[in-house]
């Protein structure tokens, strides 16, 4: 019974450790951490590949020919496909933390929900292990994912070059191991067409900018900056709404000024523009740009590196603002209405 119950326990307590060791923002820790469990993956695949050279007549093959079913197998035999599936599964626990934690909007959600689903067909794939091609396949894939942090964290630039850098690199390295440990085992192919479909995804801005994490979001009326605070004059939600202190809709008097201020972080390297992109819904034409304003961002401030714009003479209605790279990939989408203040509505203060 407990044997049958373990790797879903196995599972979650990865998955809960992960999630309280990495930290809130990314880190070269991190990014430590998971290199290691990727290239721990190597000397585990060499063992196999000798071991297949021993037990099969075929070098072609990419399923291990076994005396034993993978069921009556010893853990011996096991052993390495439960290590690399471990590997495997701690490393997509990883990477789905920190994509989590970069993503804010719909499209960069559903994103996250595909590493998910990985994340859990992970823990069933123990037979499927032994077949090569999907062990490069993953590893392939993991170093696309990987090496979309560690190029833009470790250069201080997020500049779009670096995501389709990082897609050849790790198509080159993972096809240059390939060739150097396993030339007749298993595939490379379905790691071309990941990269493709990765690289093709990103135009679509489905894949968040990492590693720039959201930290918060806020509009409102009046913004001062008091010593290393800034102080913003929001509209308060009713009592009924006691989950949150402010409210999404924006009261405000014909000519007064609407502020939005974002906390993006960014490692300490890192310094580039972003742009607030203020759009206004119309029933006709969907959601226009009114204004996109931009403003320097430096990286190192673990809540964030505060910034903000604002608009005057503003039409009531449905709002939204985009956080955005200077090559337009969206960090952050925030929703509200602004409504025309006829009842002095009470404001509340909030510290960012």
């Amino acid at each position: 019974m407990i044997k049958k119950y373990l790797p879903v326990v196995a599972f979650f307590a990865g998955f809960i450790w992960d999630a309280l060791t990495i930290g809130k923002n990314v880190n070269a820790s991190d990014l430590l951490i998971l290199s290691a469990y990727l290239f721990g993956t190597v000397p585990i695949m060499v063992w196999l590949v000798k071991r297949a050279n021993l037990l099969i007549n075929n070098a072609a093959q990419t399923t291990l020919a076994m005396h034993v079913s993978f069921k009556d197998a010893n853990w011996r035999e096991r052993l390495p496909y439960l290590l690399l599936q471990f590997l495997f599964g701690s490393l997509f626990s990883a990477l789905f933390i920190l994509y989590f934690k970069s993503s804010s909007h719909l499209a960069a959600f559903a994103w996250c929900l595909g590493l998910g689903v990985l994340l859990i067909a992970n823990e069933f794939l123990e037979t499927a292990y032994r077949r090569f091609t999907l062990i490069w396949t993953l590893f392939g894939f993991s170093l696309i994912l990987l090496l979309n942090f560690v190029l833009p964290y470790s250069l201080g630039s997020i500049h779009w070059l670096w995501f389709f850098v990082s897609i050849i690199l790790a198509v080159v390295i993972t096809q240059a191991l390939k060739l150097k440990i396993s030339p007749h085992l298993g595939s490379i192919y379905p790691t071309y067409l990941i990269a493709i479909l990765i690289a093709s995804i990103y135009v679509l801005d489905v894949i968040p900018p990492v590693p720039l994490v959201i930290k918060d979001i806020q509009v409102g009326t009046h913004l001062e900056k008091v010593s290393n605070t800034y102080k913003l004059q929001q509209d308060k939600t009713p009592a009924w709404r006691f989950w949150r202190s402010t409210s999404n809709s924006v009261h405000i008097v014909k000519g007064e000024k609407v502020y939005c201020i974002s906390s993006v972080f960014a490692p300490s390297n890192l310094e580039t523009r972003l742009y607030h992109r203020w759009l206004m819904h119309d029933k006709k034409q969907g959601w226009v740009t009114m204004s996109r304003i931009g403003f320097a961002l430096t990286g190192g401030r673990n809540k964030g590196y505060r910034g903000y714009t604002y608009k005057q003479n503003v039409a009531f209605g449905l709002w939204r603002v985009k956080v955005e790279t200077e090559n337009g990939r969206t960090i952050s989408v925030h929703e509200f209405t602004i409504n025309n203040d006829k009842n002095n509505q009470n404001k509340v203060i909030k510290v960012i």
